[in-house]
C-alpha cells in the first residue's frame, strides 16, 4: 500500500484515442465499489504527455495502484514515470501490440477481468530496461523500455509502419514495413561492450536488448527471455544471403515460435546454438558507439536516432499487479 488512507483509491492512466471512456468508467466504478474502493481518480494523456506527466500526477495523489489504460506507449511511459516509486501498475490492454501484457500471460480481450484484478490482484516484481541515448548533437536522454529496445532492421520496420493502416489492419500493417526493411542494404556497424567486458566490432541488420521475447502472430523472438530473472537477451541478427533469411525466419517462427513453446516441442528442438545468421546473448549492461545515426525502438515506438547509448537492466524496478492465483 502507499498511504495510510482507511480506503484505498486507484488511479487510471488512460489515452483517450485508446480506449471507450464511457464503457471503462462504468466497469473501473463496478469493479471498485465490489473491492470496497473509495472513488477512482483519472488522469488523460495527450500528444504532449504519453504518460509520464498523468502517472506523476497519480502518484502526488497518493493512489494505492495506477491503472495503465493505452496501448503499448501509455505503458512505457507509465513504467518510466513510476520507476523508484513502490505503487503498482495493472495493465488494460488496448491498441495493437499489447507487448507487456502478452509476455505476462493476461488476458486481452477481458475488460472487466483485467479491471477486477486491478483491485484484487496480486503483486509481482519485474525487471525494467533502461537506456541513455546519445544523440548526433551530442545531447543525452534517458528512458525505459518494459519488453525491447531495438536498432537495424527492427527500428526501421516501426519508423516505415503506416499509422492509418495500423489502426485499420492492426499487426497486418506490419508487413508492408517489414518488406520496405529488408529492402534497405545498409547494417548496424558498432563497437559494444557487454556486461564490461572486451571491447567489440560486429556488422549487423539487427540488434534487439529484450526484456521479454514473445510478439504477436505467436513470434516468440528471444526464446529464453523472462521478465524477471535479473537479466535482459540481446539478439544480434546477420543473415548472409537470402538462404540465411529463410533459416532466421524458420527458427524465429518455427523453432522459437512452436516448437519451443511446449517440453516436448522444446526437446525436439534440441539445445539452440548460435551461428552466423542468428546469435543470442545475455547480460545487464550493453555499451555501444555506432558507426553513423541509426533508428532506434522502445516497445514499438520511434524514438529517433542514436550514435551511441548505455542499456542496462533495473531488476524488480517495476510492480505489476496481476490476476490472483486461483
Amino acid at each position: 500500500m502507499t498511504s495510510d488512507r482507511a480506503t484505498q483509491i486507484a488511479g487510471v492512466v488512460y489515452n483517450p484515442i485508446k480506449v471507450e471512456l464511457d464503457v471503462l468508467k462504468a466497469a473501473v466504478a463496478a469493479e471498485a465499489s465490489a473491492a470496497g474502493w473509495g472513488e477512482t481518480l483519472w488522469f488523460e494523456t495527450s500528444e504532449d504527455d504519453p504518460g509520464q506527466e498523468a502517472t506523476a500526477r497519480a502518484l502526488d495523489a497518493d493512489v494505492d495502484v495506477i491503472i495503465a489504460a493505452g496501448g503499448d506507449g501509455t505503458v512505457r511511459a507509465v513504467a518510466e514515470a513510476v520507476r523508484g516509486h513502490a505503487t503498482p501498475v495493472a495493465l488494460l490492454p488496448s491498441g495493437t501490440g499489447n507487448l507487456l501484457a502478452r509476455n505476462l500471460k493476461l488476458t486481452l480481450d477481458d475488460l472487466p477481468g483485467s479491471v477486477g484484478s486491478a483491485f484484487t490482484g496480486d503483486d509481482r516484481a519485474i525487471d525494467l530496461g533502461v537506456i541513455d541515448i546519445e544523440r548526433a548533437d551530442g545531447s543525452r536522454d534517458e528512458h525505459v523500455f518494459v519488453v525491447m529496445a531495438g536498432l537495424g532492421m527492427d527500428a526501421k520496420m516501426i519508423t516505415n509502419t503506416d499509422e492509418d493502416l495500423k489502426k485499420k489492419a492492426g499487426w497486418a500493417a506490419y508487413v508492408t514495413a517489414i518488406i520496405a526493411s529488408l529492402r534497405d542494404p545498409d547494417e548496424l556497424h558498432l563497437r559494444f561492450q557487454l556486461d564490461g567486458g572486451r571491447p567489440k566490432r560486429a556488422t549487423m541488420h539487427t540488434l534487439i536488448l529484450g526484456n521479454c521475447g514473445s510478439l504477436p502472430a505467436n513470434i516468440l523472438l528471444l526464446p529464453d527471455a523472462v521478465v524477471d530473472d535479473g537479466r535482459f537477451d540481446v539478439m544480434m541478427m546477420r543473415p548472409g544471403s537470402a538462404l540465411g533469411w529463410v533459416r532466421v525466419w524458420v527458427k524465429i517462427a518455427w523453432t522459437n515460435g512452436v516448437l519451443r513453446r511446449s517440453k516436448a516441442g522444446a526437446a525436439l528442438a534440441g539445445e539452440r546454438r548460435n551461428d552466423g545468421d542468428l546469435r543470442y546473448e545475455t547480460g545487464t549492461r550493453f555499451v555501444a558507439r555506432l558507426s553513423r545515426p541509426e533508428e532506434i525502438e522502445l516497445d514499438g515506438d520511434s524514438f529517433g536516432t542514436a550514435v551511441a547509448f548505455n542499456a542496462w537492466l533495473d531488476a524488480g524496478a517495476l510492480t505489476v499487479r496481476v490476476p490472483r492465483e486461483a
